[in-house]
């Protein structure tokens, strides 16, 4: 009767079973039931990633480039370093929590390539420092090439039977050939794990530690009097400024002044206690930290002369000296703190194109991006997809010499327009900025080292491609197991299994928000 007036049914849900309260004092260890005498599950998403990445080239390619000591304690595994970092990344994990979830997880520990399970972790989470600074971003975009010529051998065995669409194939090298492909192109920055840098805030951070060097270079049978900081003054004028609701520009301009001449006076100290005593020497990281507060209080003392706000190389942060402020003019940050970086999106798949600490004119590198696009399919592409950054007179004339069509608004009165590009055309690039900042941690880099923050960007777009990759590799092998069977009645059995298996494993596959991720097991 429902069915007749349109109303659908009521289904009944299948839901979780309830286990009964049960007092700890009669609960234990000994008597709690564990499913590890069953076999894992095939379709459980750690088991298909490990099956989808070619461990041996990448395993060969990490030792090619990193290298494993003969001599010493044996080194950890290629496989298990590398897939520590892409669990962290995927799960968006800190160092120690990504350490905790391999040892309680089996199905990671598999993807580590464990033969059994172990509670013991695999190794200090302090490492992963020495990882990121091993494998460098070069290496890490290394491997990434190798992931999508896995990719590649896929599609191709997927289409095997059909024949190639040139705008859809990239990769196809025939000598000869024309361009093919799209591209898109789109730069982003990736704001650092730091304080929002005042000139006020910075000046007393470098006032604090500036102290501390003081302290440590005070020897009571070397020098006679230990110079004075004045600091409960300092920090209290500080403050009194600092923990104001609304300030204003000549309160700051007093305050930043103030703070100025604190610095001086114990940079001058500094300098007088080590012209005092040879014997006495500062360690590497305090004379790097000496470095810095000199720069920055000579940065702000200029700025400070001249009644400005901006300077060639500004120090925005004390402990990571390499940020500096990159102008993007969005409405919720119009300044940000971090890398900039510039990707190409290649048929769903993101390629790191460019890396760099100081702001930079995406639209004046064109042309070396495309010449990257060059190199690594044979051919120019046949498409670019821009923001109009991009589309600058040189970059147009350029790109019309080689044959290339450029998706863009033409220049010209509005009457002479005849087609404009959608605004959606550019929703994939989006897309993918904005799942690598919400789900993976892309819009907070918690690295604190230069060389570490690059290697944890590049690991990020190797995760992203890791996530493309599991989404394409099922329906290949669907695919290719109904073309093994002839039989009308057995490919649609196959058929329905294969799709009952495809929607159980797409469903845990999609990792937007990986901390609310459960892992089913199914035994």
């Amino acid at each position: 009767m429902n069915q007749v007036q349109g109303i659908m049914g009521i289904t009944k849900k299948k839901r979780a079973s309830a286990p009964h309260y049960v007092s700890p004092n009669q609960l234990t260890l000994d008597g709690f039931q564990t499913p590890f005498e069953q076999k894992l599950s095939k379709d459980n998403r750690w088991v298909v990633l490990a099956h989808l990445i070619p461990w041996d080239e990448v395993c060969a390619l990490y030792i090619k480039h990193v290298g494993v000591s003969s001599t010493g304690r044996p080194a950890i595994s290629p496989r298990v370093v590398l897939g520590s970092l892409i669990i962290k990344h995927l799960g968006n994990f800190d160092d120690r929590e990504t350490v905790e979830q391999i040892r309680e997880n089996m199905y990671m520990q598999y993807f580590l390539g464990y033969s059994s399970f172990t509670s013991e972790p695999p190794f200090d989470p302090s490492l992963f420092v020495e990882f990121r600074k091993r494998l460098g971003m070069d290496n890490l975009n290394a491997i990434n090439e190798k992931i999508v010529a896995l990719k590649t051998e896929l599609e191709t065995s997927k289409h095997h039977s059909k024949p190639t669409d040139s705008d859809q194939d990239p990769t196809d090298n025939t000598p000869g050939s024309e361009n093919r492909g799209r591209v898109i192109f789109d730069a982003t920055a990736c704001p650092q794990d730091i304080a929002y840098p005042t000139d006020l805030n910075l000046l007393s951070d470098a006032r604090e530690k500036s102290e501390e060097l003081i302290d440590k270079l005070y020897d009571v049978s070397v020098h006679k009097r230990k110079p004075r900081t004045y600091r409960k003054i300092a920090r209290k004028c500080y403050l009194n400024t600092a923990q104001k609701k609304i300030k204003s520009h000549k309160v700051i301009r007093k305050a930043v002044g103030s703070q100025l001449r604190f610095l001086k006076r114990n940079i001058k100290s500094i300098n007088t206690l080590l012209s005092t005593s040879a014997n006495i020497l500062l360690e590497a990281k305090d004379q790097r930290y000496l470095l810095i507060i000199n720069t920055l209080y000579q940065q702000q003392k200029k700025m400070y002369d001249s009644f400005s706000h901006s300077i060639e190389d500004r120090i925005v942060s004390i402990h990571q000296p390499h940020v500096r402020p990159i102008v993007r003019g969005k409405s919720q940050a119009k300044v940000e703190f971090g890398a900039k970086i510039h990707v190409s999106i290649i048929d769903g798949i993101s390629f790191l194109d460019e890396l760099s600490w100081e702001a930079f004119n995406e639209g004046s590198h064109m042309m070396e991006y495309i010449e990257r696009y060059k190199q690594r399919f044979g051919c120019y592409p046949r498409e670019i997809l821009a923001d109009k950054i991009y589309c600058n007179r040189a970059n147009r004339a350029a790109v019309k010499e080689r044959g290339i069509k450029l998706l863009a608004k033409p220049l010209g009165r509005p009457s002479a327009v005849q087609k404009h590009v959608s605004p959606g055309e550019r929703n994939p690039i989006e897309g993918k900025f904005g799942q690598a900042k919400t789900a993976y941690g892309l819009n907070r880099i918690k690295a604190r080292l230069k060389d570490t923050s690059e290697s944890w960007i590049a690991c990020i777009f190797l995760v992203l491609n890791l996530v493309k990759l599991a989404g394409i590799a099922l329906p290949c092998f669907i695919s290719n197991m109904a073309s093994a069977f002839s039989a009308k009645a057995t490919m649609e059995s196959i058929l329905l299994y294969s799709e009952e298996i495809y929607c159980r494993m797409i469903s845990p596959l999609i990792w937007l928000k990986p901390r609310k991720v459960n892992f089913e097991v199914e035994y």
